[in-house]
């Protein structure tokens, strides 16, 4: 592993500084599911079913509306998009502590539509800064920060609501989200590197949406599958025990593993395909089952699968950016984000069944299994013939 390339990245010109801005921005999206749940569940008092059907209707609105916001930067630009995001989530988060519950729930799927995707934005913003030869180290660095985003964002805004109240950390997310798309706004990154031909036409969707990125998306909907899976079932298991104390040293050995992993994936000279690490990722998870009963072994086995989490992102948004038209890559991270938060939903109830059934053990295997199942029609997609805009393989 060679660590060069990294500074390499680093030292291009905006890269530090706009690294930096994503990092605290992605913070608050990263704490927003916790919140939500602290403030329906405790606060309104309605119970954590009613938290569920709140975080699902956001869920549903991120789903859709990604793409729409990515399609809204392709054609009006970083600006116009965060002129309507911003807006729309900062006004909900700021109004959020006077909402009934069905008020809530209605506005959280809308704020999910139009809020602000800071997840793709900063896929996009590190693609436009660095040559094609460099992706797969700055996406790696990105992959990084989103790890440490989810490591801080929550811890920061469970302190603010215990320490404080649900209502305070509501507006602290507000607050944040609008200082950070300020800050965005007056920073007004480019969007598209300056060596990538843009001129012509905008190509329709159905000229490259095809076989080949189709299957990175399918290999981005089984990467979340596991995921999600992996972390209602490491929730069951220390339930089990009743070591729940414990959940976020299990959940910081999850995101250490990812880090480390994305160190190595953007040092190595070769690296894997997403496929290969989907397999990797699926095939570890498996037997993390074992370790049921044990804090110390749930925490050893769940560190092979997430070392491919974070390099799993990396390589899907190297695969897109290069399979995606330059002029339409907005539309292909949010479409990357789509298929990220529908893994996510799917992964959590089918482990959550299989939980009831078997306990935390039969929750790490049937996701892992799913994994491998969905590995193999990503498979069989990336051997059809890849689209004209592209240059490259996704399995190569």
């Amino acid at each position: 592993m060679d660590l060069a390339p990294f500074k390499h990245v680093l030292l291009l010109p905006r890269v530090r500084p706009l690294a930096l801005l994503m990092f605290f921005a992605r913070m608050p999206p990263a704490a927003t599911g916790v919140i939500l749940t602290l403030h329906v569940a405790v606060t309104l008092d309605k119970g954590y079913g009613a938290a569920g059907l709140v975080g699902a209707a956001g869920t549903i609105g991120m789903g859709l509306g990604a793409p729409l916001m990515g399609k809204l930067i392709d054609e009006r630009g970083l600006r116009a998009m965060l002129a309507v995001s911003v807006t729309a989530s900062a006004t909900f988060w700021l109004s959020a502590p006077l909402m009934g519950y069905w008020v809530l729930l209605v506005c959280s799927f809308l704020v999910g539509l139009l809020g602000v995707p800071m997840m793709s934005i900063g896929r996009q913003v590190i693609t436009a800064l660095v040559p094609e030869s460099r992706r797969r180290v700055a996406l790696s660095v990105d992959s990084i920060s989103v790890e440490l985003s989810f490591m801080g964002g929550p811890a920061l805004g469970v302190f603010v609501a215990t320490k404080f109240s649900t209502s305070a950390a509501l507006l602290f997310i507000g607050v944040s989200t609008l200082v950070a798309g300020l800050l965005l706004y007056w920073a007004n990154p480019p969007m598209i590197h300056e060596d990538e031909v843009v001129d012509g036409p905008r190509p329709k969707i159905i000229e490259w949406m095809r076989g080949r990125i189709v299957g990175v998306l399918v290999v981005c909907v089984g990467a979340t599958v596991c995921l999600a899976g992996m972390e209602v079932s490491a929730i069951a298991s220390l339930e089990h025990i009743g070591k729940q104390s414990w959940l976020g040293v299990v959940f910081f050995a999850m995101c250490a593993a990812s880090i480390a992993g994305g160190l190595v994936y953007g040092g190595v000279k070769k690296a894997p395909s997403v496929l290969v690490l989907l397999v990797v990722m699926a095939a570890f998870e498996i037997p993390v089952g074992l370790g049921d009963g044990s804090v110390l072994w749930l925490c050893l086995l769940i560190i092979p699968m997430n070392i491919t989490c974070a390099p799993l992102i990396a390589a899907s948004g190297e695969h897109i950016s290069r399979l995606a038209p330059p002029t339409a890559r907005g539309l292909a991270i949010g479409l990357q984000g789509s298929a990220f938060t529908v893994g996510n939903a799917i992964g959590a109830p089918i482990a959550g069944v299989a939980i009831d059934h078997g306990g935390a053990p039969a929750g790490f295997a049937i996701v892992g299994v799913i994994g491998l199942l969905v590995a193999g029609v990503a498979w069989l997609l990336a051997r059809q013939r890849k689209p004209v805009a592209t240059q490259t393989t996704m399995a190569s």
